[in-house]
This record gives C-alpha cells, sequence and structure tokens, in this order.
C-alpha cells in the first residue's frame, strides 16, 4: 500500500471519527443542555370543559352556565389559558378512559395500539414521547391513573414503563380518594374489607390523591430541576364517585343548580347511538369540589415552577381524557360523541411559541399533540404519528399557516365494527354509526345538537365534504369500523350519492 494511499485513508477514517464524535457530542449537549425545555402533562379525568371558567368565557351564557348560575372558579387553569393558548374544540379519539390515553401519548388511534376500550393492554411496540424524550437524555417519568396495562386494579408500577421511567406512582387502574406511602411504597389508603376502597376515609392535604400526586410531581420537579424532563401526573378526578375531602366536600353544599337544557328533551328525538341512560345526574356541589381542589394543586406547581425559576421554559399541558355529560341528554358519564362527553379541555403553555392568550378554534384531537410537542421540541423522529403537527395555530412560531390549515378531526366509538365514527370541525360534526342514520349537527346554530341537518339541502355540500374526508381516515388508518356495510354505505351516499336518505330506517323509541 501506498503513503499516498494510506495518508488518504487516514485523513477519511479521522474525518468519519471527527463527525461521529461530533453527532455524539451534539447528543449529549441536547440532554444536558439547561435550556433545553421541561414538559410537565396534566390529565384530569371524566372533565366537563364547562367547569373551567376560561372556557365559559368562549361561550354564549345558555352554553356556559348549563347547570345554573352557580358555577366553579379555577384561576389557576385559567393562568395556562391566559398566559398561554386554549382549544375550544378538542376532542377524545375515544371517549373513554384507555383508548383516549393511549391515542395522546403515541399520537396514534385505538385501532393502531390495540386500546380501543377499556382494560385493553397497550401494544408492546408502541412508542410514546416519554419514549422519544427519554433518549435525549431528559428525566422522565409518570404519577397517577394509567389505565393502559390491563386488568390490574391498582397494580403499582407496571412493568412495562413505555418510556416513563420513574413510574413508581403510577397505578393501573381506580378512583382511589386516599393514598399513602411509606418504605413499603404506595398504597390506597382506605380499604373495606381488607380490600382497597374509593372511600375518601381520613383523607387530609397530604393523602387525598389528588394533593398525593401533585406532591410526587413536585418531588420530581425539585429532584430534577437542573436538567430537562418530562413527567405526566394522571389525576382521577372529577371522574365518579362525586367524593372529595375537606373542606372541599363542603364548599359548593348551598348552591342551586339548574337542569341542563337537554334533559327534558323527547327521547324519541335522540339518536340511538345517545339513548338515555339516567334519570337525575347534574347536582354538581362534590364535582366542583373535586374540579376546585384540582385547581388548588395547579396553582401549586405553577408557583414551584416559577419559584425555581424554570416557568418559561417548562411546557405545561392541562388535559382530560373524556367529559362527562352530568345530565346533558339525559345522560351520565361518557363514550358518545355528544359535545359534553367526546370535548374536552386543552391547555398549552410555552412562552417561546405559544402566544399569550391564543384561542385555538380548529378541530383537534388527541392524536395530534405527540407530534406537535415533538415539532416545537425540536426534535427529529422517524416515529409514524397518525396525528398532525398544530405548532403553527399557537402563534409565536414563523409563518402562521392557521389560514391555510385543513379544520377536521376524527374520533370513534369504542370496538370495532359496531359503533360510530365521527368527523368535526369548529362548527360542523357528522356522525356515522351502524345502528342509526347519519346525523350531521350545525354547532353554530344547534349548540345543543337536537337537530339533525343531514337531509336539508342547503347542507348537502358540507355533509359531502366531511363524508369524504372521513372515507379518507377510514382508509388511510385502516379503521375497521370502514368494514360495516352500513357505515360504508352511508359514507358512500354522503359523498357521492343523491336523493333521500336510502339507509334503514331506525326503530322509535318509546317515549318515558
Amino acid at each position: 500500500m501506498s503513503s499516498k494511499f494510506f495518508l488518504r485513508n487516514c485523513i477519511v477514517l479521522a474525518v468519519v471519527f471527527v463527525a461521529v464524535s461530533c453527532v455524539r457530542q451534539e447528543s449529549m449537549a441536547i440532554a444536558g443542555e439547561e435550556d433545553h425545555p421541561n414538559l410537565i402533562v396534566i390529565m384530569t379525568d371524566e372533565h366537563n370543559f364547562r367547569t373551567l371558567g376560561c372556557y365559559r368565557e368562549t361561550m354564549e351564557k345558555r352554553q356556559a352556565y348549563m347547570w345554573g348560575p352557580s358555577v366553579v372558579e379555577t384561576p389557576n387553569i385559567d393562568w395556562i389559558a391566559k398566559n398561554g393558548a386554549m382549544c375550544t374544540s378538542f376532542y377524545a379519539t375515544t371517549p373513554v378512559c384507555s383508548p383516549s390515553r393511549g391515542s395522546l401519548i403515541s399520537g396514534l388511534y385505538p385501532q393502531a395500539h390495540a386500546v380501543v376500550t377499556n382494560n385493553i393492554p397497550l401494544n408492546d411496540d408502541v412508542v410514546t414521547f416519554g419514549h422519544l424524550l427519554g433518549k435525549l437524555g431528559y428525566a422522565t417519568g409518570y404519577a397517577g391513573k394509567w389505565h393502559l396495562d390491563g386488568d390490574g386494579k391498582p397494580q403499582w408500577a407496571p412493568r412495562r414503563r413505555f418510556g416513563f421511567d420513574d413510574n413508581r406512582f403510577m397505578f393501573n387502574r381506580g378512583h382511589w380518594k386516599n393514598l399513602k406511602t411509606d418504605d413499603q411504597g404506595p398504597r390506597v389508603g382506605s380499604t373495606k374489607k381488607n380490600e382497597p376502597s374509593y372511600d375518601v376515609g381520613d383523607a387530609d392535604e397530604k393523602t387525598f390523591t389528588t394533593d398525593f400526586l401533585m406532591d410526587r410531581t413536585i418531588e420530581f420537579v425539585e429532584a430534577n430541576k437542573s436538567k430537562p424532563f418530562c413527567y405526566m401526573v394522571s389525576i382521577p378526578d372529577p371522574h365518579g364517585p362525586d367524593t372529595v375531602r375537606a373542606p372541599y366536600d363542603s364548599m359548593y353544599a348551598n348552591q342551586t343548580y339548574e337542569k341542563p337544557t337537554t334533559f327534558d328533551v323527547d327521547d324519541r328525538t335522540i339518536p340511538q347511538w345517545g339513548a338515555p341512560d339516567v334519570k337525575t345526574g347534574f347536582g354538581q356541589s362534590k364535582y366542583y369540589g373535586m374540579v376546585k381542589c384540582i385547581d388548588d394543586n395547579v396553582g401549586r406547581l405553577i408557583k414551584k415552577l416559577s419559584d425555581e425559576g424554570i416557568l418559561e421554559k417548562t411546557m405545561i399541558v392541562f388535559t382530560s381524557d373524556h367529559g362527562d355529560l352530568r345530565g346533558e341528554h339525559h345522560r351520565q358519564n361518557k363514550g358518545v360523541p355528544w359535545e359534553g362527553s367526546a370535548r374536552v379541555p386543552f391547555l398549552i403553555y410555552y412562552p417561546p411559541v405559544v402566544k399569550q392568550g391564543k384561542v385555538v378554534d380548529q378541530a383537534l384531537t388527541s392524536v395530534d399533540f405527540a407530534p406537535t410537542l415533538m415539532s416545537i421540541f425540536g426534535i427529529k423522529t422517524e416515529t409514524r404519528f397518525h396525528g398532525r403537527d398544530f405548532s403553527s395555530l399557537l402563534g409565536n412560531v414563523a409563518g402562521n399557516q392557521a389560514d391555510t390549515w385543513t379544520d377536521i378531526a376524527f374520533a370513534r366509538g369504542t370496538g370495532d365494527i359496531p359503533g360510530w365514527l365521527m368527523a368535526v370541525t369548529d362548527r360542523y360534526k357528522l356522525v356515522i354509526a351502524t345502528n342509526d342514520q347519519p346525523w350531521l349537527f350545525d354547532l353554530e346554530r344547534d349548540p345543543d345538537e337536537l337537530i339533525n341537518m343531514i337531509e336539508n339541502s342547503a347542507y348537502r355540500a358540507i355533509a359531502s365534504d366531511l363524508a369524504v374526508k372521513l372515507e379518507g381516515y377510514c382508509r388511510e388508518f385502516q379503521d375497521p369500523r370502514f368494514k360495516s356495510p352500513r357505515v360504508a354505505s352511508d359514507i358512500e351516499w354522503l359523498a357521492r350519492g343523491k336523493g333521500p336518505y336510502p339507509g334503514p330506517k331506525t326503530p322509535t323509541r318509546k317515549q318515558r
């Protein structure tokens, strides 16, 4: 080998070595950079967006005060909206616990991460934002309800961590009200017949679950404040049972509440997928107490971040897995495409990117969070997301593309083929189901969702456009519900058909 050839090879190898070293050093620099942003995700459970003052401010009076003039004030959660952005049309991809949670952490629709209904384990190969940030050197952790590891209850610290390394205070299932910890680790503080119980028991400001979980979050911040961190705290309130510790249990006891405007609507006019399931269910006293306790704890977290001098370098996200109808449409809880069930709060604070007081009206869902997070944090990944990056809607980024954004989002009911699919924009909502004719709502003219515009000729083009987009979603993301002959034929008629609705007539329910 000539000396010239040998020298040239040495130079090439040296260049490669330097390049590789630079890449490694750059990766390490990213992981240890003092100004690299932190992330805290606060998720509540079964939370009606109307209980937050920031959302009430965007609504007309009758919608804002669904249960009358008695409300709960939420100044700390509202602070996130006033100093960050509020998404007014944010939906759970499936409005029940497990599927929604799986979609938020992965950016995938439920049929892809496998959790199409509650109590199904998340697929082993799912990549979460915890994984992606952890690979960059972030300290990662999770406290509270997980609900993505099957039937275990409470099942502390599930073996599969999905990128959330410190999961000591993660429990798989349950709406426990009293949590304690000692040298043996965390446990449920209330028992009945020697089994963990949902009773509040002797819970106080240290052991009531909301307070307990926020204490763990603050401890994580304290331990990791000198480096980038990612922490998700999943509070199991204000989900039922509607109980809360003192003084929140009596704070709203003297308030009076009204029936929702849709409570006494003739049941025969309600879609099959929204059939009534309760006779009562609009008393708000304890529900408001749970919300107030959450708000006070959010205030504690914000103060901690401020005191540590890291508030403005920390992205704070506040959201929920699904809503709670609280008597609307003669229903309780969730699982249906009504606004009170499927629409959830989503607030995001991060001053370098998010414009102060920004209101985002375009329709979004849980799958859109992960790709947006990666974009805002400047992280390039080969992980495929089903959602879209909506950072361009948040106001402080160059080349704001709000005017060219396609306003559309998709959601689905639980399970595979039987059930409903939804295509929604800021104004219109199309619901296709295996047990009813298509329903089209104009949320601006009909915020109570009482009038089906599907055969109104003035809405024909709107219905067609939504159906075409829904069909595109079904094909691209392989939603098995599209295999239903009724769903497929209804979408085909809406997208390209003419004349009156040709589908099967829906049986009329008996009046109450």
